[in-house]
């Protein structure tokens, strides 16, 4: 049974992947986690978001990402969303280097650090319809 949750949705603006990122630290500093915690978490949303606006919009700023955090007992998920342009091939995407926009100045590392700070990650895309990135975290300071 879920513990607490929360909702945020906000303009698909660069200057609002700050704001999520802080959102959810501040929503998951019930679990008193450790600065390490915090900083995977932070920065796994940080991703999420910014591939969102970049490219489920491609930075269109007039579009919405929508967040969802519910904490289970020593467990958070986050769930990062968009109706934007979707994924072709998530298994592609999910591949280090592997970047859908070679002219922007982008490493094509997203899936893999939000893989690399959280326990679990998973992606549902469909193209045309969006993406919905889940994230899970479990904590021990408790």
């Amino acid at each position: 049974m879920v513990d607490n949750k929360i909702k945020l949705e906000f303009l698909s603006k660069s200057k609002n992947e700050g704001f999520a990122r802080v959102a959810v630290a501040a929503f998951i500093s019930q679990l008193d986690p450790t600065v390490e915690e915090l900083t995977d978490v932070k920065t796994a949303v940080s991703e999420a978001v910014t591939n969102s606006i970049i490219h489920g919009y491609e930075n269109r700023e007039d579009k919405m990402v929508k967040i969802e955090a519910s904490i289970e007992k020593t467990e958070v998920t986050i769930v990062i969303a968009d109706e934007g342009l979707g994924i072709e091939d998530v298994d592609q995407a999910m591949e280090p280097l592997y970047t859908s926009r070679p002219d922007l100045e982008r490493s094509g590392m997203g899936f893999t650090v939000m893989e690399s700070f959280m326990d679990s990650l998973q992606v549902e895309s469909e193209k045309g319809k969006g993406t919905r990135i889940i994230l899970k975290k479990k904590f021990n300071s408790i």
